[in-house]
């Protein structure tokens, strides 16, 4: 039997996608998230955990009925090809790869980070960015973490399982012993360094909010691995966004309470710095006289991200595996061996993962452009639960969001501001990929297997025309403080993205295949093992 004829086991629990999501989660957002978001929004920073939370909920929702309709492993890949056919689906399977192949990336950047405390030499001193030792170290990591994912899914998910519990216990641990050692409630009546909630909307962006509680995504994408999704899928996902985001909160309040009065004295939240920066909490804790628990901080800065990172690597395998069943990507990286696992997508995910290291070299300026890929990967989401709704009326849902025509919309637009927070600067890097593989891809289709206009599906996928230069203009024209021209106010440009962001719903949803075109492709999605040719294939 050849590689390739080998299945996908059934393994994963529903424990086993409750802690993939919530392992996930605690990863290196709990290391670095809080002072990021702290400096940028001051004792608002916990709302801005919780409104990221509500963003997440939101999102969250909306697959927890799309995912019981896709069981499939690399769901969000079919439901894409679905709604609006092989050109959308194709665009969508790279931009959901390009938001997971930079997450087990960013987990080793963690781990290099705090190792430069006991390891220097890792990091530039000044810039904090990635030296040719630390890239050497981030790759061999990267390593790592591809070899324990040829173990089949099922043993994955139970060392995950027991990691996690670790991972829970050691942030909530850090918060009890910070604020027995130090204890100032006056530290939240120091003013935010921004005026009104511009802080606490960009945190959410850049200060790895957003890239911390969307681990509910690990339920989504290892769909195709539990044994009974109608129950497992939805329990899973909204659990994780629920018990992720107390965490978190529990976690910036403990940070916010136990820094010093004194490290505020002269510039504020917004002029905090830790000396041993690499290490927020860990420098902390030495600073008020919990030096034991420093040194288990520096052990579990290893641990969590790289459970992080090595489940992450995992579920990035599972998008490229999808991508390739729906011929988006090649089809030799849908090969999956006799534990399992898809090993040609596996050795992509770590090839591609070891680029990306170059263009975002910190953790900061990695976590800002997961972000914001992610919610663009995943905000396509309430366009394909409301046209599925009109097309597939009578499908059985066994989880059926309420109120979808007031969720879905606001769902969108949050995740439209969540890319607008982010900054103009990412949005080019971002949109430019997007353009650059689609323009490969239509040179190839084109000139090279000689395929014509008429099967290039340009009738249901026009609309992201208006939706990326949408975006890259209202980025263009938003505020200083998010790389744009300051032609808009923040309250304009968010104003002006929720307007847009509603256009382009209805756009969408007008132009997309018809009901006929996608109970078919529902269909053959729902078969996804043995696809049927798409004239875009590669």
């Amino acid at each position: 039997m050849s590689l390739s004829t080998h299945a996908l086991k059934k393994d994963a629990g529903l424990m086993g996608l409750l802690f993939a999501g919530v392992g996930s989660m605690i990863g290196s957002g709990w290391l670095f998230g809080p002072l990021a978001t702290a400096t940028q929004a001051g004792p608002l920073s916990v709302w801005s955990w919780l409104l990221g939370g509500v963003v997440a909920l939101l999102i969250a929702f909306v697959f927890a009925e799309l995912a019981t309709l896709f069981p499939l492993s690399g769901a969000l890949v079919h439901m894409s090809h679905v709604s609006h056919g092989p050109l959308v689906g194709l665009i969508w399977s790279w931009v959901l790869f390009f938001a997971y192949v930079a997450i087990a990336p960013i987990e080793a950047m963690a781990i290099v980070t705090y190792a430069n405390a006991y390891m220097p030499g890792l990091l530039e001193p000044t810039l904090g960015m990635l030296t040719t030792k630390g890239f050497m170290v981030a790759t061999g990591l990267l390593a790592c973490m591809v070899l324990l994912n040829f173990l089949m899914i099922k043993t994955v998910l139970t060392l995950n399982t027991w990691v996690t519990w670790w991972k829970i216990l050691i942030p909530l641990a850090t918060v009890v012993v910070l604020l027995s050692y130090s204890w100032h409630p006056e530290n939240l009546s120091v003013a935010p360094p921004k005026d009104g909630l511009e802080g606490v909307f960009t945190a959410i962006a850049t200060g790895g909010v957003l890239f911390s509680l969307f681990g509910f995504r690990q339920a989504i994408e290892l769909a195709g691995e539990t044994n009974n999704p109608s129950r497992n899928l939805p329990i899973a996902i909204l659990t994780t966004v629920v018990i992720g985001t107390a965490i978190y909160v529990f976690l910036q309040l403990g940070f916010l309470l136990a820094i010093e009065p004194e490290m505020l004295a002269k510039e504020g939240w917004g002029g905090l710095a830790l000396q041993g920066l690499t290490g927020p909490f860990a420098t902390l804790a030495a600073i008020v006289g919990a030096g034991w628990w420093a040194k288990i901080l520096y052990v579990d800065a290893l641990i969590s991200p790289a459970a992080c990172g090595f489940v992450h690597m995992t579920t990035t395998s599972r998008v490229g595996m999808a991508g390739a069943q729906m011929k988006a990507f090649p089809s030799v990286m849908a090969t999956v061996n006799s534990n399992g696992v898809p090993w040609v997508a596996l050795l992509c995910t770590f090839a591609v993962g070891v680029v990306f290291f170059f263009p975002f070299p910190s953790w900061k300026t990695m976590a800002g452009y997961i972000s914001s890929v992610t919610v663009l990967s995943y905000g396509i989401g309430p366009i394909l639960l409301l046209r599925l709704r009109k097309a597939l009326p009578n499908t059985h849902r066994p989880f059926k969001l309420r109120a979808p025509w007031l969720i879905a919309p606001l769902a969108f637009i949050c995740s439209n501001w969540i890319i607008l927070w982010v900054g103009a600067q990412t949005v080019n890097f971002i949109l430019m990929l997007i353009v650059l593989f689609v323009v490969l891809h239509a040179l190839h289709f084109f000139f090279v297997r000689k395929g014509t206009l008429a099967h290039y599906n340009l009738h249901s996928s026009w609309w992201l025309i208006p939706y990326f230069g949408g975006i890259w203009l209202i980025s263009h024209f938003a505020p200083t403080e998010l790389g744009g021209s300051n032609d808009l106010s923040f309250g304009g440009s968010m104003a002006a993205m929720a307007v847009f962001s509603l256009a382009i719903l209805a756009l969408a949803l007008r132009v997309s295949q018809t009901d006929e075109q996608i109970k078919l492709s529902f269909a053959q999605a729902l078969n996804a093992e043995t696809p049927q040719a798409s004239p875009l294939q590669l």
